[in-house]
């Protein structure tokens, strides 16, 4: 007898139904095809023990299961739940009149109880679009499905309850979700705030401005300035994510396994902040099963690099092509797969190995020649995707020991809310630009434009600094987005100046 029960794959960020077709004939033997991995292959000890610790078996029949389409390649362990269904009804162990209208998903434990799986969202996304009726999963991913509307999920424990909803009739408890209820109740501050951080003003001007136009930065100053301490805040004074960025972000989480167990959608932009161990395939993503890397867990969030030359200089090269593309593809032999990765880059680093840059009192010195070689470990191009390079000074006694409140992230926000609002409204005929920097170089010529005072001041700039012509780029962004926090249309001298001053690594001097 042949039966066909319905799972799926996840390939990037997109999923694909995967039909299960098990045909049970006269013979021995228990045969699994269609390119099936390790854990695919090892589920029958699985789904064994699971069905007798219920009261049902494998027969000892010849049993064929097919995973169709064959020619693609299936990994993981949440197919278990898809084959043991597949084998009890094809040897009419259990009544199953509409197993059709199901996508069935999960990882058996030996007890039968279900462990979670990864790429619950997209794969409950692709269920609602090829007309299924409802998605059978384990209780902890149920709330991430549940968010695709038009959809029946159902949450469950043990594979028992999915035995008797199709044998016996007996109704399984639907997990209902108002998306847009969860997602605004859910619109928490996070714990970090800007009213912690003791003096500098100018760096968090600095932050203010990157948060308003969505800037890359990096943050040069020696031990115990406060780099990390500034950049762990920056998340709390960015836009509250839109409804459709929460659903994007979390669609990379749930590929990646990283959604929290009985939680829906993400409502707090990412932050990620890695080691400086880490891979390349780690960082951009990528493996034999390719998985989404830091880039794209950080996406509509920040990606937070510390110590940046200490980092793998062909790490840090990788990510060059994803800064300025905003997504990075992933190329193998049989398949590509394409991440998303729109991501805040916030750097940090001491300005020379000993951790202090022409500091005659500073307990460690370091000549210029190691100097050098220091800042040689992060290329010119790298820095020149860089908007912002800001120099964090120590605070001083007076103002670590002042216990009047700083400004709150709660009122910086609510600049940098109003400043993307003018950039929504500017790019609102664009559909991949939502702030200034996204602009591309036709972009930045048609919204960036200068009178003959602040050309001179620029050409002069560009002239004694010797910038490349990214560099020239990344000024006229920066200062669009100066204007936009002073709700003005026209970019001035004034913001030309504050801009080319957010470029220290680029002035001469800096290497002894």
């Amino acid at each position: 007898m042949l039966k066909k029960v319905f799972g799926s794959a996840v390939f990037g960020v997109e999923a694909t139904t995967i039909t299960v077709e098990v045909n049970v004939a006269k013979g021995i033997g228990y045969h699994l095809v269609g390119l099936p991995d390790n854990a695919i292959k090892e589920s029958n000890y699985r789904i064994a023990a699971a069905l007798q610790n219920n009261g049902y078996q494998i027969p000892g029949k010849k049993i064929i299961i097919n995973m169709s389409p064959a020619d693609l390649r299936k990994e993981g362990s949440a197919y278990d739940l898809t084959l043991a269904i597949g084998v009890l009804a094809a040897t009419n162990q259990i009544n199953t009149p509409n197993l059709d209208e199901y996508l069935i998903m999960g990882e058996l434990s030996l007890d039968g109880n279900l462990q979670p799986i990864k790429g619950a969202l997209p794969i409950a996304i692709k269920a609602r679009e090829e007309g299924f009726k409802g998605f059978i999963l384990p209780n902890q991913n149920a709330k991430e499905a549940a968010i695709v509307n038009d959809l029946e999920v159902f949450g469950i424990d043990n594979i028992s309850q999915v035995i008797d909803f199709f044998d016996k009739g007996i109704p399984l408890e639907q997990t209902i979700i108002n998306t847009r209820e969860e997602f605004y109740k859910n619109l928490d501050f996070p714990e970090f705030d800007f009213a912690d951080v003791k003096g500098q003003e100018s760096i968090k001007r600095c932050m203010e401005i990157a948060a308003a136009g969505g800037h890359n930065i990096i943050l040069i100053g020696p031990p115990g300035a406060g780099k990390t301490m500034l950049a762990k805040r920056l998340p709390s004074i960015l836009p509250p994510m839109t409804l459709g960025e929460a659903l994007e972000t979390t669609k990379i989480h749930s590929v990646a396994g990283r959604v929290k167990e009985h939680t829906g959608l993400m409502s707090q932009r990412p932050f990620r902040s890695p080691h400086h161990t880490i891979s390349n395939v780690a960082l951009v993503g990528g493996g034999s099963y390719p998985q989404p890397g830091e880039i794209s867990l950080s996406h509509n969030g920040v990606l937070f690099l510390d110590e940046l030359p200490e980092f793998k200089r062909e790490v840090l090269e990788v990510m060059r092509q994803p800064l300025e593309d905003r997504e990075v593809t992933i190329s193998r032999a049989k398949f590509t797969v394409t991440y998303p990765s729109s991501f805040m880059l916030v750097a940090s680093m001491n300005p020379s190995p000993g951790g202090y840059f022409n500091d005659p009192d500073a307990p460690v010195t370091s000549s210029p020649a190691e100097m050098q070689r220091y800042m040689s470990k992060i290329s010119g191009p790298l820095l020149d995707r860089i908007d912002i390079h800001i120099e964090v000074t120590p605070v001083p006694f007076e103002k670590l020991s002042d216990d009047r409140k700083a400004e709150s992230s709660v009122d910086i926000r609510k600049r940098v809310t109003a400043a993307r609002e003018h950039q929504s409204e500017r790019f609102k005929d664009l559909e991949k630009v939502h702030y200034n920097a996204q602009m591309s170089s036709k972009q930045i010529r048609e919204f960036c434009k200068l009178d003959e005072t602040s050309k001179q001041l620029l050409k002069t700039a560009m002239e004694r600094l010797n910038l490349s012509a990214r560099a020239y780029d990344r000024i006229l962004k920066v200062s669009r987005t100066i204007a936009d926090l002073e709700a003005s249309p026209e970019i001035t001298g004034a913001h030309i100046s504050e801009a080319i001053q957010y470029r220290s690594l680029d002035r001469e001097g800096w290497l002894g």
